[in-house]
């Protein structure tokens, strides 16, 4: 699945955004510590917010529009939708979860 997502150190922590082809997998190498670079230099594991697209085209120009913006309107997307900054990683592997609806994770915590 094409995405954009945002990832976290923790609760109002340090983020990144990123484009990925395979949300699954991408996530899984950010949790790992499989590449070197910015996540795993910042301890940045935790999955906190994510949007599906058609084409990887649209995920990229999606992911360069939200790094633009002020952390502030990146805070307060991820609390629209996950207010408590709950890790979705875990969510993308239930059968009927977001990926199921090609939805972002509504949680409920």
């Amino acid at each position: 699945m094409n995405a954009v997502y945002m990832m976290a150190s923790g609760q109002h922590g340090t983020l990144y955004i990123g484009v990925t082809s395979d949300l699954h997998t991408r996530i899984g190498q950010h949790r790992d510590g499989t590449f070197e670079g910015f996540t795993k230099r910042h301890g940045v594991k935790r999955l906190v917010w994510f949007e599906p697209h058609d084409s990887i085209t649209a995920a990229i120009q999606r992911e360069k529009s939200l790094k633009k913006y002020r952390r502030e309107w990146k805070v307060n997307l991820i609390e629209r939708e996950n207010p408590k900054w709950a890790d979705l990683y875990p969510l993308l592997f239930i059968e009927h979860g977001p990926l199921a609806r090609l939805q972002p994770p509504e949680p409920h915590l």
